[in-house]
């Protein structure tokens, strides 16, 4: 069953870390979707980019209304996910706990479901 690690991190985070900072976090982070590549867990991974730079779209009445980030309102962002083929929910909350950013975020785990499923 496909599940959905989500790396969600404090605003403004990064920029309090030094560049080899970061890219030893990033490097640790590297580390542990190969382990999870290796035992074929891993279908998907990947860092994103810092919401500076994101944009969000709403359509109300048939308009499109784009807001530009950042978002004032924002105090956590998604800075990532792994999509992960585990067989239980347990053994997703157990992979989560192993995840190097659990240490300095929080991982939310989430199944994938259609929109009409609670």
């Amino acid at each position: 069953m496909p599940y959905m690690l989500l790396i969600v991190e404090p605003v403004g985070q990064r920029q309090d870390r030094t560049e080899a900072e970061g890219r030893a976090v990033y490097d640790r982070m590297l580390r542990f979707a190969g382990e999870l590549k290796e035992k074929g867990l891993l279908l998907g991974a990947e860092s994103l980019a810092s919401q500076s730079t994101a944009a969000r779209v709403k359509v109300r009445g048939g308009q499109a209304a784009v807001l530009d980030g950042p978002f004032a309102e924002a105090k956590e962002m998604i800075g990532g996910f792994f999509l992960l083929d585990c067989a239980t929910r347990e053994e997703a909350i157990a992979i989560a706990a192993r995840c190097p950013a659990a240490e300095w975020c929080t991982v939310e785990v989430r199944s994938l479901a259609p929109c009409y499923v609670s």
